[in-house]
């Protein structure tokens, strides 16, 4: 809202220092300014609305050192998340950019969701919480949504370099032409950026079109089943994730910064022309979301870290991994994922492994086995005698790891 009215200040009565809001860069810093502070500021005073409303954690025995001790810890802290993400977007971002109007629903969509969830668990008594089916329904409700408008929207286009031959040509014409000079005109496209082959280039329409060059136009269907299948997994691995102090919201804060810098490069003609990886019109304003949203977990992180003051519960877990899961589809780096959120991949299969395991163990000897001492993989270290903060901030450093090598794979073809 904020950069419509400075942006009408600056064209029409040039208000001074009105013209920093057309800058990226300003509103991002001054984003993820806001954001810590609502969620530092302000987190406190819904951490002891919570207490008041009781809205504890049911804390089941597991044998874990330090588990019984949070029992009463106030969970739906995702809410912090949500409010000190969209307040500042509300402000700084421009609401009429699809990319952003998609984030937003991704947030209120995904947070309802889990808010339900955590609602069930605590005020009906019900551990569950809402039932499966419900979530990956909700889940596959959202990835058609966001893939049938990324893939039908007309302003979600690339704008890809002329063939080398018309570039030479016009350099030779003019060697002082601007990069934007290079490109062809933006157009709709289902390609996106895939590790380690030529032009780390992949288009989804080719899983179709080796049968016949006809159904290109049935790329679309192919190009949501893949946002509704990484949607819900990044969504319940972030979930997984979310087991002790402080682990899924700094994970996710390196995932989303890291997300932050593809979305910036890549939606700048100059410094994606230089690094040679899609240009993507309109998509930096994802940056403003992506300042709001580290500023929001960074805060959150403040009363999260051990020993917790509050926890996230469903409504920030689920909401997290949806989030990432949008930027990155967005943004085309969706294929990074099993790279960048490695962490979040390890604790889902940890879980498939354990599970696997034990019913196909159980059913042939009479007797379940494990490969795990427990899982999700954070509790194997648990079980083995690690202290959480130890193994949280391990787990931070090996996120680090991989965000450095995700943005390395970008330059080996």
């Amino acid at each position: 809202m904020l950069f419509y009215l400075f942006e009408y200040l600056d064209t029409n009565y040039d208000f001074p220092g009105s013209a920093l809001f057309g800058f990226i860069t300003f509103r991002a810093a001054v984003t993820i300014i806001l954001s810590l502070l609502i969620s530092t500021i302000f987190g406190r005073r819904i951490i002891r609305f919570l207490q008041k409303q009781q809205v504890g954690e049911n804390i089941r025995d597991l044998g874990l050192d330090g588990q019984v001790e949070k029992a009463g810890t106030p969970t739906m802290g995702g809410v912090i998340i949500i409010l000190a993400t969209l307040i500042p977007v509300l402000l700084f971002a421009k609401l009429g950019n699809i990319y952003i109007i998609l984030l937003i629903i991704t947030t209120l969509w995904m947070g309802a969701i889990g808010f339900i969830d955590d609602y069930i668990k605590k005020f009906k008594n019900d551990k569950d919480g809402l039932k499966g089916r419900f979530k990956v329904l909700g889940q596959i409700g959202l990835g058609i949504i966001v893939g049938a408008t990324l893939y039908f929207h007309p302003n979600v286009t690339l704008k890809e370099k002329l063939p080398q031959a018309q570039q030479q040509e016009i350099l030779t014409a003019n060697p002082k032409v601007e990069s934007s000079q290079l490109f062809k005109m933006e157009e709709k496209s289902t390609k996106t950026t895939i590790p380690f082959v030529k032009q780390n280039e992949f288009d989804y329409a080719d899983l179709i079109t080796w049968i016949s060059p006809d159904l290109a136009k049935y790329a679309w269907i192919i190009f949501i089943l893949a946002t509704i299948f990484i949607i819900t997994a990044v969504s319940n691995g972030a979930n997984l994730t979310d087991g002790i102090d402080g682990l899924a919201a700094g994970t996710s804060a390196i995932i989303v910064l890291t997300l932050g810098i593809f979305t910036w490069v890549s939606g700048n003609i100059i410094f994606s022309d230089y690094l040679n990886i899609m240009y993507i019109p309109r998509v930096e304003e994802i940056t403003i979301y992506i300042a709001a949203f580290v500023g929001a977990l960074i805060g959150f992180l403040w009363y999260n870290t051990y020993p917790a003051q509050v926890f996230m519960g469903d409504t920030g877990s689920l909401t997290i991994g949806g989030i990432i899961a949008v930027i990155a589809i967005a943004v085309r780096k969706e294929w990074l994922i099993p790279i960048l959120c490695g962490i979040f991949l390890a604790e889902n299969l940890s879980v498939v492994m354990q599970v696997s395991w034990f019913k196909y163990t159980k059913k042939k000897y009479g007797e379940g086995r494990r490969v795990f001492k427990m899982a999700p993989l954070h509790h194997h270290y648990q079980k083995s005698g690690y202290h959480e903060s130890k193994i949280v901030t391990r787990f931070w450093i090996i996120g680090i790891l991989l965000a450095i090598i995700t943005i390395v794979t970008l330059k080996i073809r």
